[in-house]
């Protein structure tokens, strides 16, 4: 039975829950979220270190604290991922992480337990190309390509190959994380790189509190709209807080 290392809220209670999707293009949707554990990038303002930043892990975290992996993580297999799901009555399906598409192979056959009946969502930091068996799975792909503010080099936090099929795939939108105006300039760089769709790129300003994120929509919102580009905020902040399984 295929089996996925999934994130916690506590001690081998695994991170699947009922919500409003906070981000995207899909913001305010109600969705079952289901987070990974694992991730091939240490983005040093990440807001999730717990799936990834594990003790002994080499990369820095702004937050200074590693976790316990045994803690921060646990596996199931996908029948009880698929009966923990099934039980919110939700067809709208969230995969995130970490980084979700490192686990293909389980997804493609937790997705086949499920049935059709089941919108996929997956949030990706888009250099991981998607597999045969797991993209006819897939109904929407949130990208979130990282900027040089990440912390992650050049050659980690962006993958041609895969960046490049997924600039080619309706089925995919692109949001980047801004901290500052300048950080727009290396999205159009970007844009052009890659030819991604104007009409699928979405500015999101970074910060974990709603403050924070009140002071860069000021400057972000106008941004946007001087460039064409759609804007998305961080609901789930707004709505919970910085705070696990919301």
């Amino acid at each position: 039975m295929p089996r996925l290392r999934l994130a916690t809220v506590r001690p081998q209670e695994p991170e699947i829950f009922h919500s409003l999707q906070g981000e995207g293009i899909s913001m305010g949707r109600p969705s079952v979220f289901v987070r990974l554990s694992g991730c091939n990038l240490a983005c040093h303002w990440c807001d999730t270190p717990y799936t990834w930043f594990f003790e002994g892990h080499a990369g820095p975290h702004r937050g200074g604290q590693s976790f316990d992996r045994s803690a921060n993580s646990v596996t199931w297999d996908i029948e009880q991922v698929a009966s923990a799901i099934r039980d919110f009555g939700c067809r709208h399906i969230v995969f995130t992480g970490g980084e979700p598409l490192l686990q293909q192979p389980a997804l493609a056959a937790l997705c086949a337990l499920l049935g059709p009946d089941y919108h996929i969502e997956i949030e990706s930091n888009g250099t991981v190309a998607l597999t045969p068996g797991f993209d006819a799975h897939v109904h929407q792909l949130n990208l979130s390509p990282k900027l040089r503010h990440s912390g992650n080099p050049d050659d980690l936090r962006l993958n041609d190959s895969a960046l490049g099929d997924h600039a080619r795939d309706p089925r995919a939108w692109f949001k980047f994380v801004i901290a500052e105006p300048e950080d727009a300039d290396e999205v159009a760089a970007l844009a052009e790189r890659f030819a991604l769709p104007a009409e699928r790129i979405l500015l999101m300003p970074e910060g974990t509190t709603p403050q924070t994120l009140r002071e860069r929509s000021a400057w972000l919102a106008p941004l946007c709209q001087a460039r064409g580009w759609r804007f998305t905020d961080r609901l789930h902040i707004h709505l919970y807080g910085d705070t696990r399984g919301t």
